[in-house]
């Protein structure tokens, strides 16, 4: 059997935490990799108009967005700006009515409610006409955001991690250390410079770091450097159970112990469904109140919504494979009656299931700006390992009225007669990638670690959690077992489409305990009719997938979650 600890070593230097004092980091339980949120260009300047802002008694409109990003960075800014006055309030979009970002309608709506300084959360950092019309209207502007900027940016303070040094406001600044910052993470370095300037109780940063997990988990940015440390003292923090709103959210999903596998399948889809499926507002309203009535009523709303959306969704989905022809290099799909709230996940399925980018439009119901008579387009995409879909799209920016992103997914509005000449674009562009890389398409499994069934152990399981957190930039090691035969199988699910077995190796002096064979306990998801061959067969074969430790009633159980059977070469 190998040793734990070579294992563990293979997997930190695959990941490039080589140095002792990088690993020292990346296993500590309370790691200490942060930085000072005045690095930040715009840091000091949005700081200071909020609290003269405040102090005059103005009042401030904290603006977020629909997703779980925007719904946590949204309640992090609260938690700061409610030290400083209780004259604020929140402003989400919807989704439906006026998409993401900045828009012109929801600034009159501001006005309206006598706002003066708006602190945008998780958008408005290239939201160029807006901001302008919103100081036209007398309101003071403090963007924080972490989306990319090119070549443009609003006039203003922008706090973005990503500015480019270009558009730096302050003399020699430059780009702040850790540029994967979500949302959540601009608003909380805000509210943690806002601590800093007055001397504020530091139970506001402590107490906000829960969202913080929820919201960098949710948003899919790298779970490392400042990140890691954040989401690691978040999910302590939510595990402290102080949030009511969130104790009572994990409850009624059946989560006992919040993890980022947890916030990731669980928490973070119910706070995305009410922006998918009614109003933001609502998870919004249930993280920022105390109210054991209100709470149980948000509740409630987020498990019905997440239940809805994935009826919807579901069949969605088979209804946009049936619209796939297969010889599609990049997959655009035209669909007039799709529930626009699911767009974007049903988008991530088709990805995943034809390894191919993806975007999906649907009609906005928005209106032309040349020509009133223009239908407009909204779409969404998702896209794979090799094709930065951000980059791609903007080649083509001259067919968008609206258009943002980053590598793996995007959003746009667009002219429906500009759609077919965007089909073409997009497919050629890809195909001169798959000429340079004949393997684009071929799903990338980067194994971190071969193993053999002897090292599937319950102590190997509890060895990799101190791994955690796990999600993008550090995914759950991806172990394999080579030259193995399958044994036992047996097929599960209405429609067999999960499968269990053994798999089985010799045993010898350095790969078990005696005797003449070790075994593993496997798991294989949705793939046993495609597998069906390799899994009946007699010929050794590998196996990739992970370690999935299971406990119940006080017994604890090890499995390995299969990804992937092949042949053995």
């Amino acid at each position: 059997m190998k040793k734990i600890d070579r294992i563990l070593d293979e997997i930190l230097n695959k990941r490039g935490i080589m140095s002792t004092e990088a690993r020292k980091e990346f296993l500590a339980e309370r790691p200490a990799r942060t930085y000072d949120p005045f690095l930040l260009d715009g840091m000091k300047a949005g700081v200071d108009l909020l609290i003269s802002t405040a102090r005059s008694g103005g009042c401030i409109c904290i603006y977020g967005d629909y997703d779980a990003d925007g719904v946590t960075a949204s309640t992090i800014m609260a938690r700061g700006v409610s030290e400083l006055t209780d004259n604020w309030f929140f402003y989400i979009p919807s989704r439906f009515e006026e998409g993401y970002g900045l828009n012109v309608s929801a600034i009159d709506k501001i006005v309206e409610k006598g706002a003066d300084l708006i602190i945008t959360v998780d958008c408005g950092c290239v939201s160029v006409n807006e901001v302008a019309y919103a100081k036209s209207k007398g309101l003071k502007v403090v963007v924080t955001d972490h989306h990319n900027i090119e070549d443009t940016i609003a006039e203003g303070i922008v706090i973005d991690p990503k500015k480019p040094v270009k558009f730096m406001s302050e003399e020699g600044k430059e780009p702040y250390p850790c540029q994967d910052l979500a949302g959540c993470g601009v608003a909380y370095k805000f509210i943690q410079a806002l601590q800093r300037s007055l001397d504020l109780p530091r139970n506001m940063l402590t107490e906000a770091l829960d969202m913080v997990a929820v919201g960098t988990i949710g948003d899919i940015v790298p779970l490392r450097d400042e990140n890691r440390t954040l989401v690691k003292y978040g999910i302590i923090q939510a595990n402290s159970r102080h949030r009511p709103s969130l104790d009572h959210l994990a409850k009624a999903i059946s989560v006992d112990e919040i993890t980022s596998s947890t916030i990731a399948f669980g928490i973070v889809p119910h706070i995305n469904a009410t922006g998918r499926m009614a109003s933001a507002m609502r998870a919004v309203e249930l993280f920022n109140s105390e109210d054991e009535n209100v709470i149980d009523e948000k509740v409630q709303e987020l498990v019905r919504c997440n239940r809805e959306r994935k009826q919807i969704q579901e069949a969605a989905f088979r209804k946009c494979k049936d619209m796939i022809q297969g010889d599609e290099s990049f997959i655009v799909l035209c669909v007039d009656d799709m529930h626009e709230g699911i767009a974007g996940i049903v988008a991530g399925k088709i990805k995943d299931e034809y390894q191919r980018p993806v975007i999906i439009v649907t009609p906005s119901g928005e209106k032309g700006r040349a020509d009133e008579n223009a239908v407009l387009l909204k779409g969404t995409g998702r896209s794979i390992e090799g094709v930065d879909i951000y980059e791609m799209l903007n080649r083509h920016s001259e067919l968008f009225l609206r258009f943002g992103g980053h590598s793996k997914a995007c959003g746009f509005l667009m002219e429906a007669a500009g759609l077919e000449l965007l089909e073409q674009y997009l497919n050629s562009d890809v195909n001169e990638l798959l000429a340079e890389d004949p393997m684009l398409f071929e799903k990338k499994l980067d194994v971190d670690a071969v193993i053999t069934p002897a090292d599937v152990t319950v102590d190997l399981a509890k060895a990799l959690d101190v791994l955690a957190p796990f999600g993008e930039g550090n995914p759950e090691p991806l172990l394999r077992m080579r030259n193995v035969r399958i044994r036992s199988v047996s097929y599960m699910g209405s429609d067999l489409t999960h499968a269990r077995f053994s798999a089985c190796a010799p045993a010898n002096e350095t790969s078990g305990p005696s005797g003449r064979y070790t075994y593993a306990e496997c798991v294989l998801f949705r793939k046993a009719k495609d597998m069906k061959p390799l899994l009946e067969g007699p010929d050794p074969v590998e196996i990739t997938g992970s370690i999935n430790l299971q406990t119940w009633k006080g017994q604890e159980r090890v499995q390995f979650i299969v990804e992937d059977i092949k042949r053995e070469k």
